[in-house]
């Protein structure tokens, strides 16, 4: 591994922070080529020193080349957080308020952003928004149906996963058609609309925790259940917060388990876990067609992500779900965040960002 080619403009220090792990991944990049040097995931503690410890420890057992800058996935930008940008003190109050809109992502993201100034205290940091990708959505896409009074406080459609449909527009490359659906399905799963490389609709707003039935998300829901369980059952607000976002979704309706995997070892016996897989297929098929409301039909359907680049199962339910769609292609794309975060991180710094891209 050592030494990196000279050839390499950066050399990048990808950090991914999830909600139960903490994923790192050291690339070279020379132009709009990033090569992974090392990675790997860290379970998540409450002492990012330690994560820092692991990494220093595994970059010095590989003998791999030093970061020269180091990329953060930051899943909510805020109302002021549009492009992916160095980090700042000005970046940091704003991240701070964005806190608001992702409290679980936010705080983690903030913390791990200054334990690395810490540890890296010479080298520049880089803010790379999930939320940015969406940013030009039309106004019939971003605004939220309640009184535009609250449009001044940043209460609208952002939309989440950019950087992962970021990487599948970088991967399609003159490949990618005029009207394309990106389906990322993982632990949090969202449709986006995709018209000549632009975003112009995509299922999760405000928050990540709304659009396709998810894990443990409730995905969409009838603010009618949330105003029924604040009224009827004196639900405090913190614990509604847990139910939408880790009680919910296919841990909920099943009662045993998040894992897509589990569920299908279980379906054979459990109607719970059937019921939930087939509702998160449903609502991922229900999002497609409404993107396709959007674009006036689509190309491509592209699914990503753990669940939809792995379950062959969810990939076959998909295309039956979505048959009826004329001539519809489904191909499957690997998600590639840490990569992109590679290349954003590099181009900030050199200031070499090629036009062609994101």
């Amino acid at each position: 591994m050592g030494a990196v080619s000279r050839h390499a403009d950066a050399v990048v220090l990808a950090l991914n922070s999830g909600s139960s792990s903490l994923k790192y991944g050291l690339y070279a990049v020379a132009g709009s080529y990033p090569t992974l040097l090392l990675g790997d995931v860290i379970e998540t503690t409450d002492d990012h020193g330690v994560f820092f410890d692991t990494v220093s420890i595994a970059l010095r057992k590989a003998n791999a080349s030093a970061p020269t800058v180091i990329g953060h996935r930051i899943v909510h930008g805020g109302p002021h957080r549009d492009r992916h940008c160095l980090i700042d003190d000005a970046v940091l109050a704003d991240l701070e308020a964005a806190c608001a809109f992702a409290p679980l992502h936010g705080r983690a993201s903030l913390a791990l952003i200054r334990m690395a100034q810490a540890r890296y205290p010479a080298l520049p940091q880089v803010a790379c928004f999930d939320t940015a990708f969406h940013a030009g959505m039309p106004d019939v896409a971003k605004a939220l149906p309640i009184p535009r009074a609250y449009r001044a406080d940043g209460v609208r459609r952002y939309g989440f996963h950019g950087l992962s449909c970021e990487s599948i527009l970088r991967q399609l490359g003159d490949d990618m058609p005029a009207r394309l659906v990106i389906a990322h399905l993982g632990n949090g799963a969202s449709v986006t609309a995709v018209l000549d490389g632009r975003s112009i609709d995509t299922s999760m707003g405000l928050t990540p925790s709304g659009g396709v039935v998810m894990a443990t998300r409730t995905g969409d829901l009838d603010p009618g259940v949330l105003l029924f369980l604040l009224r009827e059952k004196a639900m405090p607000a913190a614990a509604l917060a847990t139910m939408i976002d880790h009680a919910s979704g296919m841990m909920g309706v099943s009662g045993l388990s998040s894992d897509m995997r589990r569920l299908r070892d279980a379906a054979a016996t459990d109607a719970d876990a059937t019921l939930a897989i087939r509702m998160f297929q449903r609502s991922v098929c229900k999002q497609v067609a409404a993107m396709a409301a959007s674009l006036g039909g689509i190309d491509i359907l592209v699914l990503t992500g753990g669940i939809g680049e792995n379950d062959a199962a969810t990939t076959q339910a998909i295309r039956d779900g979505l048959a009826w769609l004329p001539a519809l292609r489904i191909t499957t794309i690997p998600s590639q965040e840490d990569e992109q975060i590679a290349l954003h991180a590099a181009w900030l710094c050199s200031g070499s960002k090629p036009d062609h891209f994101l």
